[in-house]
């Protein structure tokens, strides 16, 4: 196995680890390691599975906002390729289902206040913890995204940056109401 191939197989471990489907994170390691959009044929080929899984799981990336679906002129095929923000989208994906888990946790403390008190600060720890440490880590985002903004930019595609942005918190969160918590 190539240093490529490992590197690649590795991904795919770590997503499982994650609650994505091996295939996905092996699909994220080799678009991660890709300079030009690949087609899902060529992306099936490499990864040695069925055109559809790969189709399935580049969905997937493109709910969360990590992978985004190119055309390119005279093809009909689909291309594909890591968005310029994809780290910063799994990290505003695992933001959401943490927020998910603060929801319920907020939504049991209203619910029944008359619970035993370790269980009352098992919540409240939740509460605290998810305000302490989220603000901080939504704020860093925040700065990370005004400092990647290049000056060589124009307004036109800052504006479709923002947009393809707010679309891709907007599918994390749809995404994160779906799933099961992990």
């Amino acid at each position: 196995m190539t240093d490529r191939e490992t590197f690649i197989e590795r991904m795919g471990l770590a997503a499982e680890s994650d609650g994505l489907s091996r295939i996905a994170g092996r699909l994220f390691g080799a678009l991660l390691l890709e300079s030009e959009p690949r087609s899902l044929d060529d992306l099936a080929e490499q990864l040695a599975v069925s055109k559809a899984s790969i189709s399935t799981e580049a969905r997937r990336l493109l709910e969360r906002g990590v992978a985004e679906r190119i055309g390119k002129p005279g093809d009909r095929r689909d291309y594909y390729s890591l968005t310029p923000d994809f780290f910063g989208q799994i990290i505003r994906f695992r933001l959401s289902r943490w927020a998910a888990l603060h929801r319920l946790a907020r939504e049991m403390q209203i619910a029944a206040p008359d619970q035993p008190r370790l269980v009352r600060d098992r919540l409240a720890y939740i509460d605290e913890v998810n305000a302490f440490v989220l603000a901080r880590v939504e704020e860093a985002l925040r700065e990370w995204s005004d400092r990647e903004k290049p000056a060589s930019t124009t307004p036109v595609e800052r504006r479709r940056g923002a947009r393809r942005e707010r679309r891709s918190k907007s599918a994390a969160k749809r995404q994160a109401a779906r799933e099961p918590l992990g």
